[in-house]
């Protein structure tokens, strides 16, 4: 009966593991993948596009960055915070190289943050992804702790064949030869650190050392990796081991204090880091309130299998050894018997552990999307968005970032008309001429807004453009002031704009989204009144992903 009553829930687990491994697929596609009816993928389907985790577009369904949130709950639940993702980033910057924080997952190490270097050779793994032991420098850490059990299943799946199909991230081809890995770790044991030279493909080398939790269990592997043409694998032991080592320890140290910091990282610009604590406002239902959908849907939606992503959700507050079925039930909105049999569920699936108590959630989730996911780009973010509102609205949409005292357009949905804005994703315009540009100026602080005007003093553009200083700083005042800002042929006659902020979870304002359009005859007001609620609406649904995205993950403009 427990089996049968989750049962949608391992359905829908399969069809988002399916569409990790083919992201844009279709329906069909989802069929031949999982060997589930193709009425039972569409239920599927509707259950997690009404949940916000997957879109569709056209016939292709792609996967959403609120799936993040799954993920996030391993991360938050693993003691992992905002400050130690953006000490992981500074790290990086500081060391050139790249820079990552790896668990133990069974007999795999994954990936839970990548802050990479970002040149034309440059480390392709993402936070949730999946390596071998036997072809990492953190697998030779973690593997010190396995037991007689876990020795003889490693050698088990070793001499089935290559890894290749059970770890996805591994590059194509044959894999080098890799020492073994008794003796690796033998060889860490005895030195407090891990080397991998070119274990994984040819030139690439990484150095590992562990971070303990408070009883010395290795809890992270914090490795650096490099490429042989900056480094030689001794060479980069030699250089990065001594601050690795000193980072471990103040990693160790922070994991031993009660930071209360469940806060983002988000690197919108090089070497700015913002952390804060999440804010949540997407339209989307909250756990636990998943029979408005069943009402609103019917048949098509399967309430079992939204309960049991809350379930898994819930396990986020599962720090340390977990949390009773009674603190995860009332976490999730759920009764005791419901949260059992998702638990259940999600143990027999390998995304949490019971320990006859106590649950807490498992590294695998991560691999439900979590990998595709956080490598997408602030712009690739917003561009769904962006769609949907030209969709509605049929005017062409922007989202722009200040870079010195222009605006830089980053993601654009244009209209196609008789007379369209023709502007293109790497655009400038200056911003004191342009509503996007007075929505991210009205964002800065009094200072730094003087300073960005008097570095590129007002000139005429239109007749129409504001020049005067005092009253460009009144235009400004009242755009911070209203959370919005117009521009009505300023920069070139005829041309209309509104734009409002978005934000990141600290509140400050890291891009602008417009509507431009012809300025016709209706007053400046009317238009104004017209577009701002569909611009405001975007800028949440553009922001809520932003802050699932952001929580533990650095978004990059380009």
């Amino acid at each position: 009966m427990a089996e049968e009553s989750v049962r949608p829930l391992e359905r829908g687990l399969a069809v988002l593991r399916a569409l990790t491994l083919e992201e844009g697929a279709r329906a069909g596609d989802l069929v031949r993948a999982t060997g589930l009816a193709r009425s039972t993928v569409d239920r599927v389907v509707a259950t997690l596009v009404r949940l916000g985790y997957v879109r569709v577009r056209g016939q292709e369904l792609r996967l959403a960055p609120r799936l993040m949130e799954l993920g996030n709950a391993y991360l938050a639940a693993s003691g992992l915070t905002g400050e130690v993702a953006a000490r992981t980033a500074r790290l990086a910057d500081e060391l050139d190289e790249s820079v990552s924080l790896a668990v133990p997952d069974g007999d795999g190490v994954r990936f839970v943050t990548q802050a990479a270097r970002r040149r034309a050779m440059s480390v392709a793994f993402r936070i949730g992804d999946l390596l071998p032991p036997e072809r990492c420098a953190p697998g030779a850490l973690f593997a010190d702790a396995w037991d007689a059990r876990e020795w003889a299943a490693w050698r088990a799946r070793v001499a089935a064949g290559p890894a290749g199909a059970a770890f996805p991230a591994l590059p194509p081809g044959p894999a080098p030869a890799a020492p073994d890995l008794a003796a690796r770790v033998a060889r860490s044991r005895e030195t407090g650190w891990a080397l991998d030279d070119q274990l994984i493909e040819p030139g690439l080398i990484a150095v590992a050392v562990p971070v303990r939790d408070t009883t010395g269990r290795v809890r992270y592997a914090l490795s650096v990796v490099s490429h042989t043409s900056r480094h030689t694998a001794d060479g980069l032991a030699e250089a990065m081991l001594p601050r690795l080592r000193e980072e471990a320890r103040e990693l160790e140290e922070l994991d031993g204090r009660e930071t209360g910091s469940t806060g983002e990282a988000v690197l919108l610009e090089p070497g700015t880091t913002a952390t804060a604590t999440p804010i949540r406002e997407a339209p989307f239902p909250e756990p636990g309130t998943p029979t408005t959908a069943k009402q609103e849907l019917g048949p098509g939606f399967l309430q079992s299998l939204a309960r049991g992503l809350d379930v898994l959700r819930a396990l986020g507050g599962a720090r340390g050894d977990g949390l009773p079925l009674t603190a995860l039930a009332a976490s999730a909105g759920l009764p005791r018997a419901t949260a059992r049999r998702c638990l259940h569920t999600l143990v027999r699936e390998g995304y949490a552990a019971h320990d006859g108590h106590l649950y807490r959630p498992l590294p695998r989730i991560l691999e439900l999307g979590h990998a595709a996911l956080s490598r997408l780009s602030f712009a690739e973010l917003a561009e769904p968005h962006l769609r949907e509102l030209t969709d509605r609205v049929h005017q062409s949409a922007s989202v722009t970032v200040l870079d010195g005292t222009d605006i830089l357009y980053v993601a654009r949905a244009a209209t196609v008309r008789v007379m369209s804005v023709h502007i293109t994703v790497g655009t400038r315009f200056p911003a004191y001429a342009t509503a996007m540009g007075r929505v991210l100026l009205a964002g800065l602080p009094a200072p730094e807004r003087a300073r960005r005007i008097a570095a590129a003093p007002p000139r005429a553009l239109t007749p129409h453009t504001v020049t005067d200083p005092a009253e460009l700083a009144r235009v400004l005042e009242r755009a911070a002031a209203d959370g919005h800002a117009t521009a009505d042929q300023e920069l070139e006659e005829g041309l209309r704009s509104v734009a409002v902020p978005v934000r990141d979870a600290a509140g400050r304002v890291v891009a602008a989204l417009n509507i431009a359009q012809h300025a016709g005859t209706a007053p400046l007001a009317d238009t104004r009144d017209a577009l701002l609620p569909e611009l405001r609406a975007t800028a949440a649904a553009i922001e809520a992903d932003l802050h699932t995205a952001a929580r533990f993950n650095s978004v990059r403009t380009p």
